[in-house]
């Protein structure tokens, strides 16, 4: 039996989990923010995120909906916050979305409309893959990553925790992709990329200033 859920965010990403869950028919309690706004499916605020202390970890599940447009602890901060409360998050699957029986999904992964998981790929806990993105075979994407829409990672492309590769990437198989590394728009992606290291471009290189957030 699928538990009540409760979700953390109420912004543009919210509106597209919301949108997932209701065609899923999963009932949604309300949604946490750190100030009470409007929502556009009508749910109600229940408060901060210390609200969902009043509701037992046995009763709900919790979906994080904060998302990010570059590399940010955010997430992982309060995935990791309410998994010492005892919390659990629940996966968000579009129904479009075609996953592999071979493939391994998290805990609180979100897989958007349109996505292609392929055989024998591992996407690891509070993990977004964004809509349109293709994971080929053997690919390990780390915790608290983010691939945004229309990214290709081709076979055996591993990426580490924390990692936002940015909309429209493709990466050549084979490739290593370090931990909270930054992906810009548009970049192809041909050798590895270092922890913590930004790269840009076609083909991706490092980039030490960079301006222009859009491209992330």
């Amino acid at each position: 039996m699928n538990k009540p859920i409760i979700l953390l965010g109420n912004g543009g990403h919210a509106s597209v989990l919301t949108d997932i869950l209701l065609q899923q028919r999963r009932e949604i309690i309300g949604f946490t923010a750190p100030v009470e706004e409007p929502n556009h499916f009508n749910l109600s605020y229940l408060g901060t995120d210390e609200e969902i202390d009043s509701y037992s970890s046995d009763e709900v599940k919790l979906v994080l909906a904060i998302g990010s447009i570059r590399v940010s602890p955010i997430r992982a901060m309060i995935f990791q916050k309410m998994k010492e409360k005892g919390y659990l998050f629940a996966s968000v699957i579009h129904p479009s979305a075609i996953i592999s029986s071979y493939a391994e999904i998290g805990e609180g992964v979100q897989i958007m409309a349109g996505t292609v998981v392929q055989a024998f790929a591992k996407i690891a806990d509070n993990t977004i893959v964004n809509t349109s993105s293709v994971i080929e075979h053997d690919c390990e994407i780390g915790e608290h990553c983010h691939i945004a829409p229309g990214v290709t990672l081709s076979g055996n492309v591993r990426v580490g925790r924390g990692t936002h590769i940015g909309i429209g990437t493709s990466v050549i198989q084979n490739t290593r992709i370090g931990s909270n590394a930054l992906v810009g728009a548009g970049s192809i992606v041909l050798k590895e990329v270092k922890e913590n290291q930004t790269v840009y471009g076609v083909p991706a290189k490092e980039v030490t200033k960079w301006n222009d957030g859009n491209r992330f």
